[in-house]
Protein backbone atom coordinates (compact mmCIF):
# COMPACT_ATOMS: atom_id res chain seq x y z
CA UNK A 1 0.00 0.00 0.00
CA UNK A 2 1.22 3.52 -0.78
CA UNK A 3 3.14 4.98 2.18
CA UNK A 4 1.15 8.25 2.03
CA UNK A 5 -2.12 6.31 2.36
CA UNK A 6 -0.72 4.19 5.21
CA UNK A 7 0.49 7.23 7.14
CA UNK A 8 -2.86 8.98 6.68
CA UNK A 9 -4.87 5.96 7.89
CA UNK A 10 -2.61 5.46 10.91
CA UNK A 11 -3.06 9.08 12.03
CA UNK A 12 -6.87 9.24 11.86
CA UNK A 13 -9.36 7.78 14.34
CA UNK A 14 -12.87 7.90 12.86
CA UNK A 15 -14.42 6.30 9.76
CA UNK A 16 -17.85 6.36 8.17
CA UNK A 17 -18.86 2.91 6.90
CA UNK A 18 -21.80 2.12 4.63
CA UNK A 19 -23.64 -1.17 4.27
CA UNK A 20 -26.80 -1.95 2.32
CA UNK A 21 -30.08 -3.58 3.29
CA UNK A 22 -32.02 -6.29 1.46
CA UNK A 23 -33.55 -3.68 -0.87
CA UNK A 24 -30.18 -2.18 -1.75
CA UNK A 25 -30.73 0.94 0.38
CA UNK A 26 -27.56 2.28 2.00
CA UNK A 27 -27.10 2.65 5.74
CA UNK A 28 -24.08 4.50 7.14
CA UNK A 29 -22.51 4.56 10.59
CA UNK A 30 -19.50 6.25 12.12
CA UNK A 31 -16.95 4.45 14.26
CA UNK A 32 -13.56 4.75 15.86
CA UNK A 33 -11.07 2.50 14.13
CA UNK A 34 -7.53 1.13 14.29
CA UNK A 35 -5.54 0.45 11.13
CA UNK A 36 -3.31 -2.61 10.71
CA UNK A 37 -1.06 -1.62 7.80
CA UNK A 38 0.72 -4.97 7.55
CA UNK A 39 -2.54 -6.83 6.86
CA UNK A 40 -4.55 -4.02 5.21
CA UNK A 41 -7.21 -4.30 7.92
CA UNK A 42 -9.37 -1.80 9.74
CA UNK A 43 -10.72 -2.78 13.17
CA UNK A 44 -13.74 -1.16 14.78
CA UNK A 45 -16.02 -1.92 17.71
CA UNK A 46 -19.80 -2.13 17.60
CA UNK A 47 -22.66 -3.99 19.22
CA UNK A 48 -23.89 -7.01 17.30
CA UNK A 49 -27.54 -5.95 17.50
CA UNK A 50 -27.22 -2.56 15.79
CA UNK A 51 -28.84 -2.02 12.42
CA UNK A 52 -25.50 -1.84 10.61
CA UNK A 53 -24.19 -5.01 12.29
CA UNK A 54 -27.36 -6.88 11.36
CA UNK A 55 -27.01 -5.72 7.75
CA UNK A 56 -23.31 -6.60 7.62
CA UNK A 57 -24.02 -10.12 8.88
CA UNK A 58 -26.26 -10.57 5.82
CA UNK A 59 -24.04 -8.74 3.32
CA UNK A 60 -20.45 -8.21 4.41
CA UNK A 61 -19.42 -5.86 1.57
CA UNK A 62 -18.95 -2.26 2.71
CA UNK A 63 -17.77 1.11 1.48
CA UNK A 64 -16.46 3.91 3.61
CA UNK A 65 -14.74 7.23 3.97
CA UNK A 66 -12.10 8.57 6.30
CA UNK A 67 -11.45 12.28 6.65
CA UNK A 68 -8.75 13.99 8.69
CA UNK A 69 -9.58 14.27 12.38
CA UNK A 70 -8.82 17.98 12.02
CA UNK A 71 -10.19 19.34 8.76
CA UNK A 72 -8.34 21.99 6.80
CA UNK A 73 -10.91 23.50 4.45
CA UNK A 74 -8.18 24.82 2.15
CA UNK A 75 -6.59 21.40 1.57
CA UNK A 76 -8.86 18.55 0.52
CA UNK A 77 -7.66 15.25 1.93
CA UNK A 78 -9.47 11.98 2.57
CA UNK A 79 -9.93 8.34 1.69
CA UNK A 80 -12.72 6.41 -0.01
CA UNK A 81 -12.53 2.67 0.49
CA UNK A 82 -14.32 -0.58 -0.17
CA UNK A 83 -13.86 -3.94 1.43
CA UNK A 84 -15.50 -6.77 3.27
CA UNK A 85 -16.18 -7.32 6.97
CA UNK A 86 -14.59 -10.62 7.93
CA UNK A 87 -16.23 -13.31 10.04
CA UNK A 88 -14.82 -13.40 13.59
CA UNK A 89 -13.22 -16.80 12.96
CA UNK A 90 -11.48 -15.72 9.72
CA UNK A 91 -7.68 -16.11 10.14
CA UNK A 92 -7.14 -12.40 9.43
CA UNK A 93 -9.71 -11.35 12.06
CA UNK A 94 -8.48 -13.43 14.98
CA UNK A 95 -6.25 -10.68 16.42
CA UNK A 96 -8.74 -7.85 15.86
CA UNK A 97 -9.60 -7.43 19.54
CA UNK A 98 -5.94 -7.31 20.61
CA UNK A 99 -5.11 -4.67 17.99
CA UNK A 100 -8.15 -2.54 18.81
CA UNK A 101 -7.67 -2.53 22.59
CA UNK A 102 -3.95 -1.87 22.28
CA UNK A 103 -4.76 1.52 20.75
CA UNK A 104 -8.08 2.08 22.60
CA UNK A 105 -7.77 0.45 26.06
CA UNK A 106 -10.69 2.45 27.49
CA UNK A 107 -13.00 0.81 24.93
CA UNK A 108 -12.89 -2.37 27.06
CA UNK A 109 -15.41 -0.67 29.35
CA UNK A 110 -17.98 -0.40 26.55
CA UNK A 111 -20.10 -3.33 25.39
CA UNK A 112 -19.69 -4.63 21.87
CA UNK A 113 -17.45 -6.73 19.71
CA UNK A 114 -14.46 -5.85 17.55
CA UNK A 115 -14.92 -6.34 13.82
CA UNK A 116 -12.30 -6.50 11.03
CA UNK A 117 -12.60 -4.97 7.56
CA UNK A 118 -10.34 -6.35 4.83
CA UNK A 119 -9.68 -3.37 2.57
CA UNK A 120 -9.96 -4.19 -1.14
CA UNK A 121 -9.58 -0.76 -2.74
CA UNK A 122 -8.67 2.77 -1.70
CA UNK A 123 -8.78 6.10 -3.49
CA UNK A 124 -7.15 8.92 -1.59
CA UNK A 125 -7.50 12.57 -2.50
CA UNK A 126 -4.56 14.62 -1.23
CA UNK A 127 -4.36 18.22 -2.36
CA UNK A 128 -1.13 18.70 -0.41
CA UNK A 129 0.49 16.79 -3.32
CA UNK A 130 -1.13 19.05 -5.93
CA UNK A 131 -4.68 20.22 -6.52
CA UNK A 132 -7.04 17.22 -6.73
CA UNK A 133 -4.18 14.67 -6.61
CA UNK A 134 -5.52 11.09 -6.39
CA UNK A 135 -3.68 8.02 -5.10
CA UNK A 136 -5.19 4.62 -5.88
CA UNK A 137 -4.47 1.27 -4.30
CA UNK A 138 -6.10 -2.15 -4.58
CA UNK A 139 -5.34 -5.75 -3.82
CA UNK A 140 -4.45 -7.77 -6.85
CA UNK A 141 -7.31 -9.84 -8.26
CA UNK A 142 -5.42 -12.96 -7.18
CA UNK A 143 -5.21 -11.75 -3.57
CA UNK A 144 -8.91 -10.78 -3.57
CA UNK A 145 -9.83 -14.25 -4.81
CA UNK A 146 -7.71 -15.78 -2.06
CA UNK A 147 -9.40 -13.60 0.60
CA UNK A 148 -12.90 -14.36 -0.66
CA UNK A 149 -12.23 -18.11 -0.63
CA UNK A 150 -11.15 -18.11 3.06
Amino acid sequence: MNEIIVNFLKKQTCATICSVDEEGKPWCFSCYYVFNAEEGLIYYKSSGNTRHSTLIKKNSFIAGTILPDKLNTLLVKGVQLEGVVLQADHPSAINATTWYYKKNPMARAMPGEVWAIQIHRIKMTDSTLGFGKKLNWSYSEERLEQINNN
